[in-house]
């Protein structure tokens, strides 16, 4: 086979469709990929009408599939095992680099084994949403992946809880041993406590922070923004006696929040495409990740393979070919989330 279907960034930079494409040349530290399923992420869309990737980019983060074939400094995967986890879709250094696409080239460390009792529409669920909550609570908040025995619970705000990696977040939080403190539309409520949060709150209230401030005793030292658009909320909730943190996926440009507990000091914004170690194009400048953001993800993937397998973390609740399977139907499926149409769940589709 010479060619694969994928979908592309089109000419005009703001479009996309599905096209065959040359298929991807495989690398020595990277593997070929057969793939199965893939899910959508607002990056997604994001990426088309932006114009962050350009003519001929390939879209796509996350997957799930078979693996074809390894390159020669590949040791994790061999050819035929189930293969889930993230690529960067939308790369303007690397216009292979995509999951919407029949066959794929992936990195090997931001990826984990399937387990038996996951299903490839499951496992698509949270690859992105794994590395960027271990980016974000563990790498950047410094919180404990395990809590010390008798010591006493750390809290943690998660902000829009009910999104995609605020869901797999909080799984991660109650697995390491924190208290989760979850916001959320009320009709998500129950989700997000079935999940583990242990307290949730409408962020359209407004008595939300200081609803939060006074259920942590002014205390709260640490929160994490999962939507961008939470940081005065998350100020405002938080601690004015001491240290406080706060990390977001999405910061809104110029934002600045001002608060006796000096947040603006110890703001940080997280992007999961640092965990794949490779440079790329970042609002129009080159960035190049940390090499340790690489390192901890691959030693993130390898810690969460254990609680994946014993459905510790479970995968998020799947919405199956809501607008038809394949390609075609994931890029009709980027309208709906575009429209706000997607909430505690996520829009997977099958190849």
């Amino acid at each position: 086979m010479s060619a694969t279907n994928a979908i592309i960034i089109l000419q005009d930079g703001h479009s996309a469709a599905v096209r065959a494409v040359p298929m991807p040349q495989l690398r020595d530290e990277w593997v070929l990929v057969k793939v199965k399923a893939i899910s959508l992420n607002p990056t997604d869309w994001k990426h088309i009408d932006y114009s962050i990737a350009e003519h001929g980019c390939r879209l796509g983060c996350d997957y799930s599939g078979i693996v074809e074939d390894v390159g020669r400094a590949v040791s994790k995967f061999k050819p035929g095992d189930r293969i889930a986890g993230y690529v960067h879709g939308g790369d303007r250094l690397n216009h292979e680099n995509g999951s919407f696409s029949e066959i794929i080239i992936a990195k090997p460390h931001a990826a984990f084994h399937i387990p038996g009792t996951m299903s490839y529409a499951e496992a698509a669920t949270l690859g992105v949403s794994v590395a960027t909550t271990g980016l974000s609570l563990y790498h950047t908040l410094g919180l404990p992946f395990a809590a010390t025995p008798n010591s006493e619970p750390l809290s943690v705000l998660i902000h829009a809880g009910s999104t995609s990696t605020a869901l797999v977040g909080i799984q991660f939080a109650k697995a390491s041993g924190l208290t989760v403190i979850a916001t959320c539309s009320p009709h998500n409520f129950d989700h997000v406590r079935m999940v583990g949060a242990d307290a949730v709150f409408d962020y359209n209230s407004p008595t939300c922070a200081s609803d939060i401030k006074t259920l942590t005793h002014n205390k709260l030292q640490y929160a994490w923004d999962c939507m961008g658009s939470g940081g005065e909320l998350c100020a405002a909730a938080m601690t004015d006696t001491m240290p406080a943190a706060y990390v977001t996926v999405n910061r809104k440009r110029n934002s600045s929040y001002a608060t006796p507990n000096k947040i603006a000091n110890v703001q940080h914004v997280v992007i999961g495409y640092d965990g794949l170690g490779d440079d790329y194009i970042w609002e129009g400048e080159l960035r190049s990740p940390s090499p340790d953001c690489c390192t901890f993800v691959k030693s993130f993937f390898e810690r969460c393979s254990g609680l994946l397998v014993n459905e510790r973390i479970k995968p998020l609740r799947c919405i199956l070919n809501k607008t038809g399977s394949g390609l075609s139907g994931a890029l009709r499926g980027l309208d709906e989330l575009r429209a706000g149409n997607v909430s505690a769940a996520k829009l997977v589709y099958t190849l």
